[in-house]
């Protein structure tokens, strides 16, 4: 099947969180409970607009459909949804020589995966934030995308979870790469 990367708009969004949310709900049981992947789709299948205004946010389309999102941002915000990822200095640019860029907010549709969407998608946030000039990577990892990250060279650096607001924990993974 064909697939095409592009930019994300504006006009994607509600097609985004629709990917997001049936990621969610299917991707999300291989390594959540019922309770778990209800509270995701809540509080985390948010389209996040600062990664599509700052033109960092891609999206896969096959059949003048959204099947796949991810991107990276140049931001110090590690993932999207929680509130604590609201707080002060998160929307603060990173400085390319020092610091990490992120790795956000990767989605695949369940019928769609396994199939390299997800790779490239990521392989093309990450050609992007080279040519801005990043030459480390930093992302949290939801279980089930674990895989995907360690394959294209992410290591774990930490086992975290977050708390979402209805007090949900979920496992994740702070991983790293450097280019």
């Amino acid at each position: 099947m064909t697939y095409s990367i592009r930019l994300a708009t504006a006009d994607d969004i509600p097609s985004i969180e629709r990917v997001m949310r049936e990621s969610m709900e299917t991707i999300g049981r291989f390594a959540y409970d019922d309770r778990q992947v209800a509270s995701s789709v809540r509080y985390i299948t948010t389209a996040d607009h600062q990664l599509i205004d700052d033109e960092t946010y891609f999206v896969a389309v096959a059949d003048e459909r959204v099947v796949a999102c991810g991107g990276w941002s140049r931001r110090a915000k590690l993932y999207t949804g929680t509130s604590e990822q609201e707080g002060e200095g998160k929307s603060r640019a990173l400085d390319p020589k020092t610091e990490p860029a992120r790795i956000r907010a990767m989605f695949v549709e369940g019928a769609w995966g396994r199939r390299g969407i997800g790779q490239a998608i990521l392989a093309a946030s990450e050609a992007a934030a080279i040519a801005y000039g990043f030459r480390r990577f930093e992302l949290m990892a939801l279980l089930p995308g674990e895989p995907l990250y360690a394959k294209a060279g992410y290591r774990v650096r930490e086992r975290s979870h977050i708390e979402l607001p209805d007090g949900v924990k979920l496992e994740t993974a702070v991983m790293v790469k450097e280019v």
